[in-house]
Protein backbone atom coordinates (compact mmCIF):
# COMPACT_ATOMS: atom_id res chain seq x y z
CA UNK A 1 0.00 0.00 0.00
CA UNK A 2 1.51 3.32 -1.11
CA UNK A 3 -1.26 5.73 -0.08
CA UNK A 4 0.11 8.68 1.93
CA UNK A 5 3.64 7.92 0.75
CA UNK A 6 5.81 9.79 -1.73
CA UNK A 7 5.27 8.47 -5.25
CA UNK A 8 8.41 6.61 -6.31
CA UNK A 9 10.16 8.62 -8.99
CA UNK A 10 11.38 7.09 -12.24
CA UNK A 11 13.09 8.12 -15.46
CA UNK A 12 12.08 6.10 -18.50
CA UNK A 13 11.52 5.99 -22.24
CA UNK A 14 8.15 7.36 -23.28
CA UNK A 15 5.94 8.01 -26.28
CA UNK A 16 4.40 11.47 -26.31
CA UNK A 17 0.95 12.08 -27.83
CA UNK A 18 2.69 13.26 -31.05
CA UNK A 19 4.45 9.84 -31.24
CA UNK A 20 7.77 11.51 -30.44
CA UNK A 21 9.98 9.18 -28.40
CA UNK A 22 11.87 10.61 -25.44
CA UNK A 23 14.42 8.75 -23.33
CA UNK A 24 14.33 10.81 -20.15
CA UNK A 25 10.71 11.10 -19.00
CA UNK A 26 10.98 12.09 -15.33
CA UNK A 27 7.85 11.60 -13.23
CA UNK A 28 8.69 14.25 -10.62
CA UNK A 29 9.36 16.86 -13.28
CA UNK A 30 6.14 16.01 -15.10
CA UNK A 31 4.01 16.24 -11.97
CA UNK A 32 5.18 19.86 -11.75
CA UNK A 33 2.67 20.87 -9.06
CA UNK A 34 -0.27 19.24 -10.84
CA UNK A 35 -2.38 16.36 -9.60
CA UNK A 36 -1.56 13.28 -11.65
CA UNK A 37 -3.21 10.00 -12.55
CA UNK A 38 -0.57 7.31 -13.10
CA UNK A 39 -2.02 4.04 -14.34
CA UNK A 40 -0.61 0.69 -15.37
CA UNK A 41 -1.86 -1.93 -17.79
CA UNK A 42 -0.38 -5.41 -18.36
CA UNK A 43 0.42 -5.58 -22.10
CA UNK A 44 -0.25 -3.89 -25.42
CA UNK A 45 -2.16 -5.84 -28.08
CA UNK A 46 -4.24 -7.75 -25.54
CA UNK A 47 -7.97 -7.77 -24.77
CA UNK A 48 -9.16 -5.75 -21.76
CA UNK A 49 -6.25 -3.29 -22.11
CA UNK A 50 -7.33 -1.53 -25.34
CA UNK A 51 -10.81 -0.96 -23.92
CA UNK A 52 -9.27 0.77 -20.90
CA UNK A 53 -6.90 3.00 -22.88
CA UNK A 54 -9.68 3.99 -25.27
CA UNK A 55 -11.96 4.76 -22.29
CA UNK A 56 -9.24 6.91 -20.69
CA UNK A 57 -8.68 8.64 -24.03
CA UNK A 58 -12.42 9.24 -24.58
CA UNK A 59 -12.45 11.12 -21.26
CA UNK A 60 -9.18 12.95 -21.81
CA UNK A 61 -10.93 16.33 -21.95
CA UNK A 62 -12.52 15.59 -18.55
CA UNK A 63 -9.06 15.04 -17.08
CA UNK A 64 -7.83 18.27 -18.71
CA UNK A 65 -10.78 20.23 -17.27
CA UNK A 66 -9.61 19.09 -13.84
CA UNK A 67 -5.98 20.04 -14.60
CA UNK A 68 -4.85 16.42 -14.27
CA UNK A 69 -1.73 14.89 -15.78
CA UNK A 70 -2.65 11.52 -17.29
CA UNK A 71 0.25 9.07 -17.68
CA UNK A 72 0.07 5.38 -18.62
CA UNK A 73 2.67 2.63 -18.14
CA UNK A 74 3.21 -0.90 -19.43
CA UNK A 75 6.18 -3.18 -19.96
CA UNK A 76 6.06 -2.89 -23.75
CA UNK A 77 8.70 -0.97 -25.72
CA UNK A 78 8.05 2.52 -27.06
CA UNK A 79 8.01 0.98 -30.55
CA UNK A 80 5.25 -1.44 -29.56
CA UNK A 81 3.31 1.49 -28.06
CA UNK A 82 3.56 3.35 -31.38
CA UNK A 83 2.58 0.26 -33.37
CA UNK A 84 -0.47 -0.18 -31.12
CA UNK A 85 -1.44 3.48 -31.61
CA UNK A 86 -1.07 3.07 -35.37
CA UNK A 87 -3.26 -0.05 -35.47
CA UNK A 88 -6.94 0.69 -36.27
CA UNK A 89 -9.28 0.22 -33.33
CA UNK A 90 -11.32 -2.30 -35.35
CA UNK A 91 -8.16 -4.43 -35.51
CA UNK A 92 -7.38 -4.26 -31.77
CA UNK A 93 -5.45 -1.00 -31.80
CA UNK A 94 -6.06 2.10 -29.70
CA UNK A 95 -5.90 4.98 -32.16
CA UNK A 96 -4.61 8.50 -31.49
CA UNK A 97 -3.99 8.42 -27.76
CA UNK A 98 -3.69 11.91 -26.25
CA UNK A 99 -1.61 11.03 -23.17
CA UNK A 100 1.98 9.92 -22.61
CA UNK A 101 2.72 6.19 -22.67
CA UNK A 102 5.72 5.01 -20.62
CA UNK A 103 7.84 1.98 -21.47
CA UNK A 104 8.69 -0.11 -18.39
CA UNK A 105 10.51 -2.74 -20.43
CA UNK A 106 12.84 -3.66 -17.55
CA UNK A 107 9.85 -3.89 -15.15
CA UNK A 108 11.47 -1.61 -12.60
CA UNK A 109 8.52 0.80 -12.36
CA UNK A 110 5.88 -1.85 -11.71
CA UNK A 111 8.11 -3.25 -8.97
CA UNK A 112 8.65 0.22 -7.48
CA UNK A 113 4.87 0.57 -7.27
CA UNK A 114 4.47 -3.00 -5.96
CA UNK A 115 1.83 -4.01 -8.50
CA UNK A 116 3.58 -6.84 -10.37
CA UNK A 117 1.56 -10.00 -10.97
CA UNK A 118 3.14 -12.80 -8.95
CA UNK A 119 3.49 -15.35 -11.75
CA UNK A 120 2.95 -13.49 -15.04
CA UNK A 121 5.38 -10.65 -14.14
CA UNK A 122 3.23 -8.00 -15.80
CA UNK A 123 1.58 -5.04 -14.10
CA UNK A 124 -1.81 -5.46 -12.53
CA UNK A 125 -4.42 -2.86 -13.48
CA UNK A 126 -3.27 -0.26 -10.98
CA UNK A 127 -4.32 3.38 -10.72
CA UNK A 128 -2.70 6.04 -8.52
CA UNK A 129 -3.79 9.60 -7.82
CA UNK A 130 -0.68 11.61 -6.98
CA UNK A 131 -1.14 15.09 -5.54
CA UNK A 132 0.77 18.27 -6.40
CA UNK A 133 3.42 17.49 -3.77
CA UNK A 134 4.03 14.01 -5.17
CA UNK A 135 2.09 12.18 -2.44
CA UNK A 136 -0.11 9.23 -3.41
CA UNK A 137 -3.67 9.94 -2.24
CA UNK A 138 -5.57 7.08 -3.93
CA UNK A 139 -4.60 3.61 -5.07
CA UNK A 140 -6.76 0.96 -6.74
CA UNK A 141 -5.50 -2.35 -8.14
CA UNK A 142 -7.58 -4.72 -10.25
CA UNK A 143 -6.68 -8.28 -11.18
CA UNK A 144 -6.03 -8.89 -14.88
CA UNK A 145 -9.59 -9.89 -16.00
CA UNK A 146 -11.25 -6.84 -14.41
CA UNK A 147 -11.34 -3.62 -16.42
CA UNK A 148 -11.48 -0.28 -14.62
CA UNK A 149 -14.39 2.15 -14.45
CA UNK A 150 -12.80 5.40 -15.65
CA UNK A 151 -15.80 7.43 -14.50
CA UNK A 152 -15.11 6.24 -10.95
CA UNK A 153 -11.54 7.52 -11.25
CA UNK A 154 -12.92 10.91 -12.31
CA UNK A 155 -15.31 10.82 -9.33
CA UNK A 156 -12.34 10.21 -7.01
CA UNK A 157 -10.52 13.19 -8.54
CA UNK A 158 -13.61 15.36 -8.00
CA UNK A 159 -13.85 14.22 -4.38
CA UNK A 160 -10.18 14.97 -3.78
CA UNK A 161 -10.44 18.41 -5.37
CA UNK A 162 -13.54 19.14 -3.23
CA UNK A 163 -11.57 18.17 -0.14
CA UNK A 164 -8.62 20.34 -1.21
CA UNK A 165 -10.86 23.36 -1.74
CA UNK A 166 -13.34 23.09 1.14
CA UNK A 167 -11.54 20.83 3.66
CA UNK A 168 -14.69 18.70 3.87
CA UNK A 169 -14.65 14.90 3.60
CA UNK A 170 -16.67 13.07 0.97
CA UNK A 171 -19.01 10.27 2.08
CA UNK A 172 -19.90 7.07 0.27
CA UNK A 173 -21.75 7.65 -3.02
CA UNK A 174 -20.57 11.27 -3.18
CA UNK A 175 -20.69 13.02 -6.55
CA UNK A 176 -20.41 16.67 -7.56
CA UNK A 177 -23.52 18.48 -6.39
CA UNK A 178 -24.04 16.23 -3.38
CA UNK A 179 -23.36 17.26 0.20
CA UNK A 180 -20.03 16.53 1.86
CA UNK A 181 -19.27 16.33 5.58
CA UNK A 182 -17.61 18.77 7.90
CA UNK A 183 -15.19 16.42 9.70
CA UNK A 184 -16.60 16.62 13.22
CA UNK A 185 -19.25 14.83 15.29
CA UNK A 186 -21.56 17.77 14.68
CA UNK A 187 -20.85 17.56 10.95
CA UNK A 188 -21.61 13.84 10.64
CA UNK A 189 -24.83 14.20 12.66
CA UNK A 190 -25.96 17.02 10.38
CA UNK A 191 -25.05 15.01 7.29
CA UNK A 192 -27.01 11.93 8.41
CA UNK A 193 -30.00 14.02 9.41
CA UNK A 194 -30.22 15.71 6.00
CA UNK A 195 -28.73 13.19 3.56
CA UNK A 196 -29.19 9.63 4.85
CA UNK A 197 -31.22 8.71 1.76
CA UNK A 198 -28.24 9.47 -0.50
CA UNK A 199 -26.34 6.46 0.88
Amino acid sequence: MLVNKKAPNFIANAVLPSNEIITNFNLEENINKKNTILFFWPLDFTFVCPSELIAFNNRYDEFCKRNINLIGVSIDSVYTHIAWKNTPIKNGGIGKIKFTMISDINKKIQRLYKIEHKTMKVALRATFLIDKRGIIRYQCVNDLPLGRNIDEIIRIIDAFKHHEKYKQVCPAQWNIGKKAINPSFKGIKKYFKENINDL
